[in-house]
């Protein structure tokens, strides 16, 4: 079978002519042949199966550098990396669907600041920071208050005052009265100026100091807490008895483990397990994760950073917290179970319960 003309192609492969011209500029798919004196675009049946490919992928929504990578590829590799690419996409749209939850949620109700229930709550909180038994100094940031709940990891250089830059940020919602309707705006602007604070910290001109922060931190409504979440620190929630974690790290294994190239196991002993892939600081991703929760009366909530995470296991942080105690006790005990397990880093704990306003 000879040549097909760019039309016959087109047709076949049901990429239109000028798809075609587009990858054969960009590298994509070539043709097997151009007229030296028409300049028409020839191609062998046997590219077929490529276009046909390269078709499935764009519908995927697959971008074309990427397509141009995997078309480079052995069947099996080039699946995997169909495989990573489809994880990503599907925990995009579990963050996006986490947002759109926030905004119904937040726009259904007339006064997100009033409780539906009939029953007043209130939060008992207690927060501790300790240096760890490897670190020399304490970069983390713990924060607990009526209102505010907040962990801070910070790194670099200038880590310890830009964690507690961050939280410093957000401390006028302690006793700021957010008007109905405004919770949403209000946790922009707290985020924006939590960011320019770790800015600040870090300076400017040609060699600005390294600074940056993970920022983890729960608004209390009198009703609901609202989540703001960036980076690796973590949210644990024991309700009725059962844990569960309710943020996602945002970490270069864990988009390894969503992507399918690690199992939790592997990436517990992983090099790159503290990469971050998203933080405040100069250049990073600093697009956070936002969620309404509920509040329950009896709920209890952990915020930590990782120095209690990766070395204390779940079922030990689950036994404390189901354990009966007062906040103050529980965050203490937590801090001595990571120094127990060898304190590698600073460790973070707030524990909030929710119970009856009295």
């Amino acid at each position: 079978m000879g040549l097909l003309t760019i039309g016959a192609f087109s047709r076949a492969s049901r990429l239109s002519p000028k798809a075609l011209r587009l990858y054969d500029e960009l590298g994509l798919l070539p043709p097997a042949r151009v007229d030296p004196v028409t300049g028409y675009r020839l191609y062998a049946p046997e590219q077929l199966e490529q276009a046909r490919l390269v078709a499935w992928l764009r519908r995927l929504g697959m971008p074309l550098a990427r397509i141009r990578h995997i078309s480079t590829l052995e069947a099996g590799p080039a699946a995997q990396e169909i495989r990573a690419f489809w994880a990503q996409v599907e925990a995009d749209t579990a963050a996006r669907r986490d947002l759109a939850a926030f905004l119904v949620d937040h726009l259904s109700r007339e006064d997100p600041t009033m409780s539906p229930t009939t029953e007043p709550l209130a939060i008992r909180y207690a927060a501790l920071s300790d240096t760890g038994l490897v670190r020399e100094s304490n970069q983390d940031t713990a924060h607990a208050s009526s209102r505010l709940l907040a962990v801070a990891d910070g790194f670099g250089s200038r880590g310890a005052p830009a964690s507690a830059a961050a939280v410093d940020a957000l401390k006028h919602l302690e006793t700021d009265a957010i008007p109905a309707g405004s919770l949403l705006n209000v946790l922009e602007d707290a985020l924006g100026r939590a960011e320019r604070a770790v800015h600040g910290i870090a300076g400017t001109g040609p060699s600005p100091e390294e600074a940056g922060t993970t920022l983890t931190a729960m608004y209390w409504t009198g009703s609901q807490l609202a989540l703001v979440h960036i980076g690796d620190c973590r949210v644990h929630l024991l309700r009725d008895g059962h844990l569960f974690q309710i943020t996602h790290d945002h970490t270069v294994v864990q988009s390894m483990i969503d992507e399918g190239r690690l199992t939790p196991e592997e990436a517990a002993t992983h090099p790159q397990r503290s990469l971050l892939v998203r933080a405040l600081g100069r250049g990073a991703d600093a697009t956070p994760d936002l969620r309404l929760h509920d509040a329950r009366r009896g709920d209890r909530y952990l915020l930590c950073s990782d120095g209690l995470s990766t070395v204390v296991p779940a079922d030990e942080i689950h036994r404390v917290l189901s354990g009966g105690t007062e906040p103050e006790q529980a965050v203490r005990e937590l801090i001595t179970l990571a120094n127990g397990s060898g304190g590698p880093d600073n460790i973070s704990c707030v524990v909030a319960d929710v119970v009856r306003a009295e």
